[in-house]
Formats: C-alpha cells, sequence, structure tokens
C-alpha cells in the first residue's frame, strides 16, 4: 500500500504521520500546503508540499506519486471563517476535492474523504450513515457538496465523518475544548459552556486509526468514526474539571444563543458507529480515557 496524505500538518494529519509509519506494509506520503511541521519529528517520512486547490499541482503529485490510497484530511474547518469567507471555503472544500477526485479517478486511487456531523441539521442525533443531511451553515454545505463530488468519483472511494475531534499535536495554533477548559480553570478564570448541543467527541488517534481501518480494509461507502459517548459541551468541561481536580464552580452552563457567531451550530448531532464497528473493528476510547492520553501528551 502506498498512501498519500493531504493536511499532514493539521491535527488529524499529524496522527495519521504518527500512526501509519509504523505499518511495515504501508509507503507513506505526507503532503501539506506549508513547510513541513514535522520534519524534525519524522525526518523518515516522505514529505511533498501540495496545494489541494491546486489542480495542476494535484494532477501533478498523484501522477507522479502514484498512490493505492489517498486520505483527504485538508480542508477549511474553521465554521464561521467559513460563513464569512464563502468563495475561499468553497475553493477549498469543494473545488480542492473536484482536482483530486479528478486525479484519482485518472490513476484509480481509492479516496478516502473527512466528512463532518454539520453536514446535518441538528434536529436529532446521533445518527446513523443514513441520515438525511440537511447543513445549517456553509461549512456544512461546503462538505455536503464535496461529499457529493466524491460520490460521484469513478474510483473506489469512503467517506468517513466524524464529530468534534480533539487532541494536540506539534506545532499546532489551535486549541481544543480540555486544553482550553484546563488552562482557563488552572489560571482561576471563569468560563461559559454551552449545555443545548450534543455531540460524540472523537479523540484523534482514535479517529486516525478509522482511516487506517478503512484503508486497509479497502473499504467503500460512507462511515461514522467517532466516539460514543453523546455529551453536550458543558459535560465535557465538566469532566476535565473532575480529572484536573480543578474548581468547577467556575463553569457556568449557557444556551448557545448567548453567543453572536457568524455561522449557526447544529444543535443536536453525534454518531452511532455499529457501521464501523462491526465491519472495521473500530473501537474507540472513552471520554476518560482520552482526556488520559492527552495529558500525557501535554506533559
Amino acid at each position: 500500500m502506498k498512501i498519500l496524505v493531504t493536511g499532514s500538518n493539521g491535527l488529524l494529519g499529524q496522527k495519521l504521520v504518527a500512526l501509519l509509519r509504523q505499518q511495515s506494509e504501508v509507503q507513506l506520503v505526507a503532503t501539506s500546503r506549508g513547510a513541513n511541521k514535522l520534519a524534525d519529528v519524522y525526518p523518515e517520512v516522505q514529505f511533498v508540499t501540495l496545494d489541494v486547490a491546486d489542480a495542476a499541482q494535484v494532477h501533478e503529485v498523484i501522477g507522479r506519486e502514484r498512490p493505492t490510497h489517498l486520505m483527504h484530511t485538508a480542508a477549511m474547518t474553521n465554521v464561521d471563517e467559513c460563513e464569512l469567507n464563502q468563495a475561499e471555503c468553497w475553493h477549498q472544500n469543494v473545488e480542492a476535492v473536484a482536482n483530486l477526485v479528478a486525479a484519482c479517478e485518472q490513476h484509480q486511487v481509492h479516496v478516502l474523504h473527512l466528512s463532518t456531523d454539520f453536514i446535518f441539521s441538528g434536529a436529532e442525533g446521533p445518527l446513523t450513515e443514513e441520515a438525511v443531511p440537511e447543513p445549517v451553515n456553509f461549512y456544512g454545505q461546503s462538505k455536503l457538496a464535496a461529499e457529493q463530488l466524491v460520490q460521484a468519483c469513478r474510483a473506489p472511494w469512503a467517506i468517513l465523518r466524524t464529530v468534534l475531534v480533539y487532541g494536540t499535536a506539534h506545532d499546532y495554533g489551535r486549541t481544543n475544548i480540555v486544553t482550553w477548559v484546563r488552562d482557563s480553570l488552572q489560571a482561576g478564570k471563569p468560563i461559559k459552556v454551552v449545555n443545548d448541543q450534543f455531540r460524540t467527541p472523537t479523540l484523534a488517534e482514535d479517529l486516525a486509526m478509522g482511516c487506517w481501518l478503512a484503508a486497509r480494509h479497502n473499504a467503500t461507502g460512507i462511515y461514522h468514526i467517532s466516539g460514543q459517548e453523546q455529551y453536550t459541551p458543558y459535560q465535557i468541561a465538566q469532566a476535565v474539571a473532575a480529572y484536573f481536580n480543578l474548581d468547577a464552580i467556575l463553569i457556568t452552563p449557557v444556551d448557545a444563543s448567548i453567543f453572536t457567531q457568524p455561522a449557526r451550530r447544529p444543535l443536536r448531532t453525534g454518531f452511532i458507529i455499529d457501521k464501523a464497528k462491526r465491519d472495521l473493528g473500530y473501537q474507540p476510547r472513552t471520554l476518560a480515557e482520552g482526556i488520559a492520553l492527552l495529558t500525557s501528551q501535554m506533559v
């Protein structure tokens, strides 16, 4: 197997590089738009600069490298930025996928495309793979349009949807709910956390494993890959406070309506992951196990 990963500088991309480099049967090609953040961490891993929104570059790299599988993790994922900069969001999340699909069709590369619970309305959850998408923000619209491009691909494809990914990565500017809550409470800072949104939070290492299992099984179709416990962000914050023995009185539960954000969020999502467990052998960690792993990495 030769696996090309897009977005290797991102949270999931870094976890995939860490996991796939250990698989003896895998030849790994890491790609990202910027300089390789993992150059000093994994100097043995082949890295190629790739802007997936550049059609000529996509065809050149995939034509030269000829991977058997492509894991597409690169995307514009800041939901409010997508709402405010819709043309750029469409360029990065949809036109880029069209480029990748065309190149993968030409060379018969198995496409594994990462998608999101934000393609759903939030009216109900947790959801199976058969749930009908109805996005409530532009980010969700762009990811749904990308899914439709992948589903029309004339090479083998799988869509791997996930939910509220958390983890820590090398030289990674963005925070996550676990570190944000921990750092705020350690500083004695009161925080307001939403209590009317429901998710199945996903440890980045678990998502990477789900991607690898899908590639190893040459899986096709749609799979929900997430944690299996449904929580509100407030409940996650409470769990973080309890784990670190911090003052949970500083955490105030609030309705999402008090925040003025450009993009609407679906209220209730989360995934039923029975198909991934049955077909792929996927077994995610609990939230408590995820927090413990994250803590060991942050020391």
